[in-house]
């Protein structure tokens, strides 16, 4: 097994993980928590908050690991989950004044309101579905390149298309779903945070 993780390979360690490979786990951890950190840390503004949601959603991972579907996109699994993780603690902090006030000294002031960030969570469900009904192929890409931030060369790379055929797919997906917000509420400017993030 090597040490490096390997994007082209992602299916195998999947299922090394789902076996209980340690070492696959860890090349996969060391692969993604810097993405995911990331994310958490512009979302929550606390190094402590963002830290305490990475180790709990690896963990997660590794006691779900049998549930995991290495023919889907494991990134927008992990995304899902930390997203979720990330509802979740939105939810205590209504009830838990302490964590409110960790939230407000984190910079909460900056945020959008809990109920904000609850409508765009419930619009990116929708989002997410819009998603999954596009062709296959075009869906992989958006994936890649929208959810799990990876660059057009990687994708060309991983998928063996060439960039120009990457970025068709982009555009079309961008054309597909910008027509299925048409008279969605609230829609288009999710779907622009989404598509430019």
């Amino acid at each position: 097994m090597p040490q490096q993780f390997d994007p082209a390979n992602e299916k195998m360690y999947i299922r090394l993980v789902k076996q209980g490979d340690a070492a696959a786990f860890h090349a996969i951890y060391q692969y993604y928590s810097p993405r995911v950190y990331g994310k958490l840390l512009r979302v929550l503004k606390s190094e402590d908050l963002a830290a305490d949601i990475l180790q709990d959603l690896f963990s997660i991972i590794w006691q779900k690991r049998a549930e995991i579907d290495p023919e889907k996109s494991f990134g927008a699994f992990l995304f899902k989950i930390s997203d979720n993780l990330v509802l979740d603690l939105f939810r205590k902090a209504k009830r838990n004044q302490q964590l409110i006030e960790q939230l407000a000294q984190a910079g909460a002031e900056e945020w959008e309101s809990t109920e904000e960030w609850l409508f765009k969570k419930e619009n990116e469900t929708w989002l997410a579905r819009a998603i999954e009904s596009l062709p296959p192929q075009r869906r992989l890409v958006f994936q890649l390149c929208k959810l799990e931030n990876r660059s057009h060369d990687e994708v060309s790379q991983l998928l063996h298309i060439s960039r120009a055929t990457v970025n068709n797919h982009l555009v079309k997906a961008t054309q597909n779903l910008k027509a299925l917000a048409t008279g969605k509420s609230g829609m288009a400017g999710l779907l622009l945070i989404w598509l430019f993030r």
